[in-house]
């Protein structure tokens, strides 16, 4: 059985005329334990839960950064954050990503995933947050994408628009309007998740109908504070707001699957679920679950960058099917060339490997190496069920042991107020009997282990330069490209360009 599924895998790629389309659905600050499939007790999510039945499970699916902009150009690029240089060298081992003070962006050298798929005849859209830049020539349509509808930045407010402006929404390459102003978002209300939903579906029956391979980055950032739904999902959730948001994203999953089927065109489209990084547990009871794992958001814990992972293609994946082969989001790079028939570039390093022969077959595993950063720094490594930790830290603030990134959890010799160096006496945990990381160890046959492939690693590395060091007030969205369509062009102020200031 698994070999004709693999045969038929292999038959769709070689077809030029009907090469698989392609949708990737990445979430923002969604954690690991928020979906019932992985255990979320409260069973909220019966589309992605019948998804995982109909497909496959990652159990063990990582981001490649602990914070949303990184994560998402490694995505975009099958390379880690400090390779395509979505970091910052303002401040060692620091969390950075793209405010709309941001001078940088996603470097024009680095190839993007639309830019290769487009060689081959594939028609790109992203929906939702972009985050990989908001001014011009760092925005999606100059960066290899046919349409656009979202924005360059997280949907942060409500502003004045007098000192700082609301964050624009665009359609393609110009502005339609702002968040809060012609976008509302009050008390939780929004109905954003519907329209990018629509987008999606309006995309795809566009794109079918036209008998084109397609991709579809269908990335909403409702999970990420303020959070927000719609009327249908609004006070619905037994976990208060955000988990009417996750019951939302839940359904347009749904939708959006349901459309594949109705267009007939579900066993000739790969779609892949996921988040850019771990639930924001430092928000206590307003956040989402990463399960088991331990802190959240803006660390290398395995609750910062441990994701969901659902992979479904009807007839090529075997339906109800759970790998533990470990995976990261530059994966889904190097899937989707090789599920295009597009060569992976030869001129650089790519640290995506091609997830194919584990969705046509779950028991295919093979070791390799994954590397939790934070900014210019390689805090952990991974090798099979080991993980070693070379650099700790947990919180930012004034009080000593106030782990904000980790409440209501203290593991003495994983957590520290300051930026701690391990490197002379790593920490080891053994992921398969302590997933939590509650009891950590000081092997030195796992260290030997997991130092073979980091001196590897590091001989190699090559860093980026670094985009996310410089900032200036004058570069926020004052009056982007197509402002004046809408009447709402603000005042740009003098220029104060400055290193950007990153505290975690």
């Amino acid at each position: 059985m698994k070999l004709l599924i693999a045969l038929v895998a292999m038959l769709a790629l070689v077809e030029g005329s009907k090469k698989p389309n392609i949708i990737i659905m990445l979430m923002d600050d969604m954690g690991w334990g928020d979906l019932g499939v992985y255990g979320h007790h409260t069973k909220e999510t019966p589309f992605l839960d019948k998804m995982a039945e109909e497909g496959m499970l990652f159990t063990d699916f990582y981001s490649a950064a602990p914070i949303c902009s990184p994560s998402r150009a490694a995505l975009m690029t099958g390379r880690l954050p400090i390779r395509n240089g979505f970091y910052t060298s303002n401040g060692h081992g620091h969390n950075a990503y793209t405010p709309q003070d941001m001078v940088g962006g996603i470097n024009e050298t680095e190839i993007l995933i639309p830019q290769l798929l487009k060689t081959v005849g594939y028609r790109s859209k992203v929906i939702g947050k972009w985050h990989l830049g908001h001014r011009e020539e760092f925005l999606p349509l100059n960066r290899g994408f046919d349409e656009f509808f979202g924005s360059g930045n997280c949907h942060f407010g409500r502003y004045n628009d007098i000192h700082t402006p609301n964050i624009p929404v665009y359609k393609n390459d110009r502005m339609v309007g702002r968040y809060f102003t012609n976008f509302t978002i009050q008390h939780g209300l929004s109905n954003l998740s519907q329209i990018f939903l629509q987008e999606g579906l309006d995309f795809i029956e566009q794109e079918v109908a036209a008998d084109n391979p397609f991709f579809l980055y269908w990335t909403p950032d409702a999970n990420h504070d303020p959070h927000y739904s719609s009327e249908m999902f609004n006070g619905k959730s037994i976990r208060g707001g955000y988990g009417d948001t996750v019951m939302e994203m839940d359904y347009c999953a749904g939708k959006i699957m349901e459309k594949l089927r109705e267009l007939k065109v579900e066993d000739n489209t790969f779609v892949f679920f996921s988040s850019d990084n771990g639930a924001a547990t430092y928000r206590g009871t307003g956040s989402g679950s990463n399960g088991p794992y331990l802190c959240g958001k803006h660390t290398t814990f395995e609750g910062g960058m441990r994701e969901p992972g659902i992979a479904w293609w009807p007839g090529t994946i075997q339906p109800g099917t759970v790998s533990h082969q470990p995976g990261t989001l530059m994966d889904l790079f190097t899937t989707s060339l090789s599920i295009a028939g597009v060569d992976v570039p030869s001129d650089r390093i790519i640290d995506g490997q091609d997830l194919m022969p584990v969705l046509t077959n779950s028991s295919h595993t093979w070791e390799r190496a994954i590397y939790y950063y934070r900014g210019n720094e390689l805090y952990a490594a991974r090798v099979g069920p080991h993980k070693v930790h070379y650099w700790l830290w947990t919180a930012h603030g004034n009080k000593e042991y106030h782990h904000i990134r980790c409440p209501g959890r203290y593991v003495p010799e994983l957590m520290f107020h300051n930026l701690t160096n391990s490197t002379d006496n790593p920490v080891t945990i053994n992921l398969d009997y302590d997933p939590g990381e509650n009891y950590p160890n000081h092997n030195h046959n796992v260290i030997k282990l997991v130092n073979s492939y980091v001196e590897e690693h590091q001989r190699t590395m090559v860093p980026g330069w670094p985009s996310l060091d410089w900032c200036d007030h004058a570069v926020d969205n004052w009056a982007p490209k197509g402002c004046e369509d809408v009447n709402y062009c603000l005042p740009i102020p003098e220029s104060n360009l400055h290193l950007c200031g990153w505290p975690n």
